[in-house]
């Protein structure tokens, strides 16, 4: 994590930047306090639509059944 002032953060803005595009935190203070972080934007996610896949998609009807040897395998008890 990088704190910079207000002033330096005024004249090294573009570095700044490209620091945080490359997963570097910045994070700016005024008088040697904190005040703001310098991320990335990420455009919001879409809204969800309920039903886009209906009918689209089968689930098999033993989707939920697992048979004992696999759960024995994972459990290390073959």
């Amino acid at each position: 994590m990088q704190i910079v002032n207000i002033h330096k953060a005024k004249t090294e803005l573009s570095k700044l930047i490209e620091e945080a595009l490359k997963g570097e935190e910045i994070v700016i203070a005024k008088a040697g306090k904190p005040v703001v972080r310098l991320l990335p934007f990420k455009p919001p996610l879409k809204k969800r639509k309920p039903g886009r896949y209906k009918k689209k998609i089968w689930i098999a009807p033993d989707f939920d059944v697992t048979p004992e040897e696999v759960i024995k395998s994972f459990e290390g008890k073959e």
